[in-house]
């Protein structure tokens, strides 16, 4: 079994009418407290459940104040066949208010009944409709471990987006609203925390990680100290093109203006300067890697400007050059912007947050005729989704919950000789799992609806032929 310690710094946490406070009343609102008294558990997830381990989360709050207060936290499990009282299987190292229990030793394929405790009170499922819907494990307080694909694991790929190093007010969409949370005074930016969580998380034994694709939007508006910045903690943690591969996003785009002067010019815009270049690499350029077997392939699918999605012809030339080479080759693709019809009519911002309708339905009528093409990672919505693809294409279309706010962390891909399986996980440093407490307050409070994603959506296996990879 393993655990994670308590926090070292937690601060009130917004929740239900918090909510609506300004981003500035948010900031340093007050520290959690020991439990003078009877303690509410909420917030309940469970978010990961893979062959052989689950991680559940929740919070321990003041049941008066809603102030998050510091408990013990314990986790009873059983097998679901059996009558037998439940036995404690795990236990925090100290009080904190933010639990992250992480259960492992389980049998693949079966099922379990489990309580999660606050200094003896049962958590609850969190207030929403994931989690609060009936069947859902947390309200049946019961989960039944992944099956996984027959033969050897041969390869794990992290899948993570959506990092914005230099923001300063999270969950903003048009100006100041909805409120948006700042950081606590003291703490570092919130940005870094998440991301140090997620690089720090990816080096742990029991995640094994060997490959890290990074979906766009390591900035938020690609300042060219932000983007020295994630490259530096980047290099600190690997080597591009061997640990790592990362395209850029809406938000690492060209911009304008004299603060990026000193950056390329983009070719037939001047006014546009291009601070990705200096850092990562050119415009609109496929990345090009192979793993064992595996090809992985990256999109560069920002535009100039705006939010939307693209390719230009030279990409995408390139792109069906390189799959009509080896059209079985098994193949695994990622950019930052979604490519279904779903994907555009049920995100937030509209159809025209993604890849444009013209480029997404060529380039999935190109995966037709390359069926090693099995999964293709986004990012830029901040959830985590399977849309279905518009085509006859046999390919998972996967957006990945972001890095830098609730639930923030990032996905694993393990690919086995008969499939593959796909499991999200939060990040674990007290830190990080204050900070995504937190900023469930966004959008008035309806975040967790919207970017956790149903269980299935973060935990799933996909039967395939991988016998050919090494």
């Amino acid at each position: 079994m393993s655990c994670c310690g308590p926090t070292r710094r937690t601060v009130l946490g917004a929740f239900g009418l918090a909510a609506l406070l300004p981003a500035a009343g948010l900031a340093g609102a007050g520290r959690a407290t020991a439990s003078p008294g009877p303690v509410l558990a909420t917030d309940l997830e469970v978010v990961t459940v893979t062959d052989t381990s689950a991680v559940l989360t929740w919070t321990s709050r003041d049941p008066g104040t809603a102030i998050p207060v510091d408990t013990p936290g314990e986790v009873l499990l059983g097998p679901a066949d059996s009558r037998r009282p439940l036995r404690p299987v795990w236990a925090s190292d100290g009080a904190t208010p933010f639990h992250y229990a992480q259960i492992d030793g389980l049998e693949p394929g079966r099922g379990y009944r489990f309580e999660a405790r606050s200094a003896g009170v049962r958590a609850g499922p969190a207030p929403s409709v994931v989690t609060g819907r009936a069947g859902t494990p947390e309200t049946t307080a019961s989960f039944t471990t992944q099956l996984p694909p027959p033969g050897r694991l041969l390869r794990t790929l992290a899948l993570a987006n959506d990092v914005h190093y230099g923001e300063t007010v999270s969950g903003l969409v048009a100006g100041d609203l909805p409120p948006g949370i700042r950081q606590e005074p003291g703490l570092p930016p919130y940005p870094e925390v998440m991301f140090d969580a997620v690089l720090d998380d990816l080096r742990r034994p029991d995640r094994g990680a060997e490959l890290l694709l990074l979906a766009g939007d390591l900035t938020a508006e690609a300042a060219p100290a932000d983007m020295r910045a994630v490259r530096t903690r980047l290099d600190r943690w690997g080597t591009e093109g061997q640990d790592y591969l990362a395209v850029r996003g809406n938000h690492d785009r060209p911009h304008t203006g004299t603060d990026y002067a000193d950056c390329p010019a983009v070719p037939g815009a001047p006014d546009h300067r291009d601070c990705w270049s200096d850092v990562f690499g050119p415009r609109q350029q496929v990345i090009e890697h192979e793993l064992g077997g595996l090809r992985v392939l990256g999109l560069d699918t920002s535009a100039l400007d705006g939010a939307g999605g693209v390719l230009d012809a030279a990409q995408f030339d390139r792109v069906t050059e390189l799959l009509r080479s080896e059209p079985d080759r098994p193949t695994v693709i990622f950019g930052h912007h979604p490519v279904t019809v779903e994907a555009g009519l049920t995100n937030t911002a509209g159809p025209g947050f993604v890849l444009d309708r013209d480029t997404a339905l060529r380039l999935q009528r190109l995966y037709e005729g390359a069926p090693g093409v099995f999964l293709q990672h986004s990012g830029h919505t901040h959830r985590t989704r399977r849309t279905r693809p518009d085509t006859a294409c046999e390919v998972e279309f996967l957006e990945v919950g972001a890095i830098k706010e609730y639930p923030g962390g990032y996905s694993l891909l393990r690919i086995y000789e008969g499939g593959y399986t796909v499991n999200f996980y939060k990040t674990r440093t007290p830190d990080s799992r204050r900070w995504s407490t937190l900023t469930r307050a966004e959008y008035f409070g309806l975040l967790p609806e919207y970017t956790l994603g149903t269980f299935a959506d973060r935990n799933h296996v996909v039967l395939r032929d991988f016998s050919g990879l090494s």
